[in-house]
């Protein structure tokens, strides 16, 4: 009698009800393991869309004190970048187009959104992630998100320390030859550019931990490879930094030589070393 119950239904279906079962069994085990591929792509499709709006709030209210960033963001460029200012008090940066104007208040804008909805995105990160990870990687994935904004802060800091030099040197480096005059565009995105990419270049502890913590890089790997690294990161310094100063890669080869070593010490306190 079971078996003509069996026959009367549709072999998919009663697949399908064994799957529920299997998956009601093992959900008390692990929560969100019984999350579809569809359900994934869902979850990140809502995380990024709350990053953008996180993104386009702060970057409006970056646009309201426009005047006040671009007034920070001018002070390491020497007043010999504009022939046209030296002999005017409060001189301003060059615009050669109608547009233009308003296309360099908005990068300067949609940049510090970005730095300022940090804390929202690494949060956004860490909640996709964390339905995945067990009860003692959720404890230690919050105090990332703090490390993580502090090192991003210093590494944007750092590179706005670090502006004047590569600044100056192109600045003066042909000024003997042609007139100086260097336009908002060119100048705030170059400006834009340099910070962000030191502020990037600060979160190498962060991803090399993470990492670690799926089993791609481990303590001994880094420790094996750390000369190998260090004369890499110092070759790159000189490639990273757009101006020809000594300076410049000086301090970013410094920089990523310190977070190097910082990166092994935070896979040694966070990741668990399998036992010979």
């Amino acid at each position: 009698m079971a078996s003509g119950n069996i026959d009367q239904h549709d072999p998919l279906e009663a697949l399908s009800a064994l799957s529920s079962v299997f998956a009601n069994a093992s959900a008390g085990e692990e929560e969100g393991a019984t999350m579809s591929l569809l359900d994934h792509l869902e979850e990140l499709r809502w995380r990024i869309f709350k990053s953008l709006i996180a993104i386009a709030i702060f970057s409006v209210v970056a646009f309201i004190f426009r005047d006040t960033i671009v007034h920070f963001l001018e002070a390491p460029l020497p007043k010999e970048a504009n022939v046209l200012a030296q002999n005017t008090p409060g001189g301003k940066l060059v615009v050669t187009g109608l547009m233009e104007g308003f296309t360099v208040f908005l990068l300067i804008s949609v940049a510090a959104g970005i730095v300022m909805s940090l804390p929202v995105i690494l949060y956004q990160t860490w909640a996709f992630i964390a339905p995945g990870l067990y009860a003692h990687e959720k404890k230690k994935a919050l105090p990332f998100i703090g490390i993580g904004i502090v090192l991003f802060v210093v590494g944007i800091t750092l590179g706005y320390i670090v502006l004047r030099f590569p600044v100056e040197f192109l600045v003066s480096f042909a000024s003997s030859s042609f007139t100086e005059l260097v336009t908002a565009n060119s100048y705030f995105t170059f400006v834009a550019f340099f910070v962000l990419a030191f502020g990037l270049i600060f979160e190498l502890p962060l991803v090399l931990t993470f990492m670690a913590q799926i089993g791609l890089v481990s303590v001994d790997t880094l420790r094996q490879k750390r000369a190998t690294a260090h004369i890499g990161m110092w070759i790159a310094s000189t490639f990273l930094t757009p101006g020809a100063d000594i300076y410049s890669p000086i301090i970013l080869g410094a920089a990523m030589s310190f977070l190097y070593e910082l990166t092994i010490f935070f896979i040694r306190l966070t990741v668990k070393q399998p036992t010979s």
